[in-house]
């Protein structure tokens, strides 16, 4: 991998991460505040997370195996948020209906 090779990557790793905060932050802020624009703006950051790792496959050096990985982890993403939401919602769901 050439120096320009690795920047580029390096570039594209970090974004899909930010992206993939923004859906948490966006996805979680909005089920708070019952926000379904929030919500909404949190899946369009997962949609370009997951348009990131496809680029990230195509246009970068890494191995098939790396490839795979960050395609994998972009797709267990969208999962995840709404997964934490459902947990939390039984975690705590138990303290409202105490006296």
């Amino acid at each position: 991998m050439n120096p320009a090779a690795l920047l580029e990557t390096a570039a594209l790793m970090g974004l899909l991460v930010l992206a993939g905060g923004g859906y948490g932050g966006l996805y979680g802020a909005g089920r708070l505040w019952s926000r379904p624009a929030l919500v909404r703006a949190g899946q369009a950051c997962w949609l370009l997370a997951f348009a990131i790792a496809l680029l990230i496959a195509v246009r970068t050096p890494l191995d098939v195996g790396w490839k795979l990985l960050i395609l994998a982890s972009a797709l267990v993403y969208a999962v995840i948020p709404p997964a934490t939401w459902r947990f939390l919602q039984r975690l705590h769901g138990d303290e409202e209906s105490r006296p």
